[in-house]
């Protein structure tokens, strides 16, 4: 009888660790102990590790069993440590050579039947294993395509435990999985609503193209019925094409949320996610018992949409403040800090007033001035002055509901994104910028400069509606993408002035 040594991988936020997992049978009454900070499915990995091998018709030791699972310090988590835990059992028990698997990574949950079962985290857990210089990956059939998304490093799919017993006393080898090719996933998909198919709002249409194009978050306030929920379903049709890099680090959240598809476990398209009012801070921001990414991380590189924005709690906004300034939430245990990513573009819609039809045409508010001013108040001050672009979207009038439909598909408004942001990734190819949205104070002072008209415009605007600093930073930031979109290198008075339409202040005032 001799220690085995078999490698694992446990997940700490979105990177991977590697955990040395030590088997040693020795005499004593006959016991299974697992050492190591295990979380509560790795402490019940005795029992499904005990059946699977008696399942398999292999022999189960009678002996004092202890496994630690190293470095010690480290928080294990998940199911996946079945798998490798029993492949050290058979390995010390000498049923199969110890040293068959010093290059390998052994991943995966076992049933009692001895057949394997699906783990979330396969992705990174690839990546890790690669960079740390691992050639091979055993791990449940269905993680085989998603393992395999990662070149340089052979990916093995196990069926059952009695398979991997097989293949490692070089009986039955398993069959390397073919390598998955991602790239044959892009496909132009149609979105949920053409842009052509929503009548009129063609201020609010022009708001979501520069929106669109830098990255920039977005509030929509109108009556009910005015189509603010229609735009923002055809908004996520006119987003960007993700990169390689954006594709991978949206599978990685995906993977460790455990919501890939086995068949095509690669994320293509942007999300777009659009959690209800009611959910809760740590849904929207991530975390629980055992940390996990929450909605904003979900929508990184996409969209968050909060339908009636005033809705949710406020303490559930005022969670957003950091990840809208940051692009990264931070997540803090007694056992420790994760960041996770949360680089979203926000749209929101609001109503004017509880009843909807504060400032409408037709139909008049029911609303008296102290609930309205309570309803405004939801949303604090400084969560709206991280929001870009405010928009009023008003009643449709009946003539252009009924007149021939002229306006621009989603296709024509795409393409424009696309150059415009085309634009942005050659300006900031040496930066990890990736949209105007992104850019901080110094890259506004390099890649924003004005002229003398457009700073008077600008300085008269921040006097009037007494703007912050981050506003002014802002507006500059929209006025970048809005010259992108005109293919200019400079940022004139007409951009400013544009760029400036579209904050809450002069809005409001607009309206009074």
């Amino acid at each position: 009888m001799t220690i085995s040594h078999i490698n694992s991988i446990v997940i700490q936020g979105l990177e991977g660790a590697t955990i040395d997992i030590e088997v040693d049978l020795g005499l004593g009454l006959p016991s299974f102990t697992i050492v190591g900070l295990p979380d509560k499915a790795v402490e019940e990995a005795k029992e499904r590790v005990r059946s699977a091998l008696k399942n398999s018709h292999m022999q189960f030791p009678q002996h004092r069993i202890t496994v630690n699972l190293a470095p010690a310090d480290v928080k294990k988590i998940g199911t996946g440590f079945d798998l490798p835990i029993a492949l050290g059992i058979l390995a010390s028990m000498e049923e199969i050579d110890p040293n068959s698997f010093s290059k390998s990574i052994v991943i995966g949950e076992l049933s009692l039947s001895g057949s394997t079962r699906k783990v979330s985290g396969i992705f990174p857990a690839a990546m890790h294993a690669k960079e740390m210089g691992f050639t091979k990956i055993f791990l449940p059939s269905e993680n085989a395509k998603e393992a395999a998304l990662i070149d340089g490093i052979d990916i093995y799919p196990v069926d059952c435990l009695r398979s991997l017993y097989l293949h490692f006393r070089d009986e039955k080898p398993i069959t390397k999985a073919l390598a998955t090719n991602w790239q044959e996933k892009f496909e132009r998909v149609q979105p949920q609503v053409d842009m052509g198919t929503v009548r009129g709002q063609n201020q609010a249409k022009r708001a979501l193209e520069i929106a669109a194009s830098g990255g920039h978050n977005l509030i929509m306030s109108g009556p009910p019925g005015s189509g603010k929920t229609l735009l923002a379903k055809a908004f996520s049709g006119i987003l960007p094409t993700l990169s390689k890099k954006e594709i991978f680090e949206v599978t990685k959240i995906y993977s460790v949320a455990g919501l890939l598809d086995s068949e095509n476990p690669i994320v293509v398209q942007r999300p777009f996610r659009s959690p209800h009012h009611t959910s809760s801070t740590i849904s929207l921001i991530g975390g629980g018992q055992t940390p996990r990414p929450g909605e904003i991380s979900l929508a990184h590189r996409g969209v968050l949409f909060l339908d009636e924005f005033p809705e949710f709690t406020r303490s559930t906004l005022e969670s957003l403040r950091q990840p809208l300034e940051d692009g990264v939430v931070t997540i803090s245990r007694a056992s420790g800090s994760m960041h996770l990513p949360a680089k979203f573009i926000l749209l929101a819609t609001k109503n004017p007033c509880p009843c909807g039809y504060l400032y409408d045409n037709l139909k008049h508010c029911k609303c008296s001035p102290n609930e309205i001013k309570k309803y405004q108040h939801r949303l604090s001050g400084p969560l709206m002055d991280r929001i870009d672009l405010h928009i009023t979207v008003p009643r449709v009038e009946i003539s252009e509901l009924s007149a021939a439909n002229n306006t621009e598909n989603t296709a024509d408004i795409k393409d424009r994104v696309e150059k415009a942001r085309a634009i942005q990734l050659l300006r900031f190819e040496k930066t990890k910028i990736v949209s105007n949205a992104e850019m901080g104070v110094k890259d506004i002072d390099a890649y924003c400069k004005i002229d003398n008209a457009s700073r008077q415009l600008l300085d008269s605007a921040v006097n009037r509606f007494a703007l912050s600093a981050r506003a002014y930073h802002r507006i500059l930031k929209v006025a970048r993408t809005i010259a992108d979109l005109a293919s200019c290198e400079s940022i004139d008075s007409n951009h400013i002035a544009e760029s400036l339409q579209y904050r809450e202040d002069s809005l409001e005032d607009q309206m009074m």
